[in-house]
């Protein structure tokens, strides 16, 4: 045993006391590898940095990144397309044409109708118009007005029974009734006369008033 501790101490040289720090030394090196193991150090991920410090970071290539992603985002937005509002008055059949459902054959339909009328006092009108579903009218409904100021009047006093006829709101028996009544009577001062003569009938007269003229009495 002696051999081997002389052999030892020759070969590198140590003294007890240089064998006790070194084999401190070695201790210290195995805890603190072991506390590396133990105590792994943690990487911090973009997603785990708080946002305020994020923001508070000027001009950097994060940021600079999240701005040409927006606006990227932007661009690849189709532009908003405005929908145009139709005048049931004014518009042709082209115009009727590119609302959703109308095609040339209700197109046509729809100013027909308007020119019998003598023009749309309201939209709900085009629910009257022959072969136009319901399900177009409700599409449609938000992108047509009338404009009731442009209806073309009927001057009852002075109108004959062919144009008096010609309006789909008079029934030919009312147009008989309402020219007797100007025979034997003269003129007619309101819709209220006519009902209570009953010229016309209460839905005529609801749906009619907006085309009389009566004149000034």
């Amino acid at each position: 045993m002696d051999r081997f501790r002389d052999f030892f101490r020759n070969w590198f040289g140590y003294s007890r006391r240089e064998r006790r720090s070194t084999f401190i030394l070695l201790n210290l090196i195995v805890i603190i590898t072991g506390i590396r193991y133990v105590f792994p150090f943690q990487e911090v991920s973009l997603k785990e940095i708080p946002i305020e410090l994020l923001e508070a970071i000027p001009d950097t290539a994060l940021k600079k990144t999240e701005i040409q992603a927006g606006r990227e985002q932007k661009q690849a937005r189709p532009p908003a397309v405005r929908k145009r509002v139709l005048d049931l008055n004014e518009c042709d059949s082209a115009a009727l044409e590119s609302l959703p459902g109308i095609g040339p054959v209700l197109s046509v339909r729809i100013i027909k109708y308007r020119n019998l009328l003598g023009g749309y006092a309201s939209r709900d009108q085009l629910k009257e118009v022959y072969g136009l579903p319901e399900e177009t009218f409700e599409l449609i409904s938000q992108r047509v007005f009338a404009d009731s100021l442009a209806v073309r009047k009927i001057k009852v006093n002075e109108a004959d029974f062919k144009l008096l006829a010609r309006h789909p709101y008079f029934q030919r028996a009312e147009v008989s009734a309402i020219l007797k009544y100007r025979e034997l009577k003269g003129v007619i001062p309101d819709i209220g006369v006519m009902l209570e003569n009953k010229l016309i009938s209460r839905e005529t007269a609801r749906k009619i008033g907006v085309y009389l003229d009566f004149g000034e009495f």
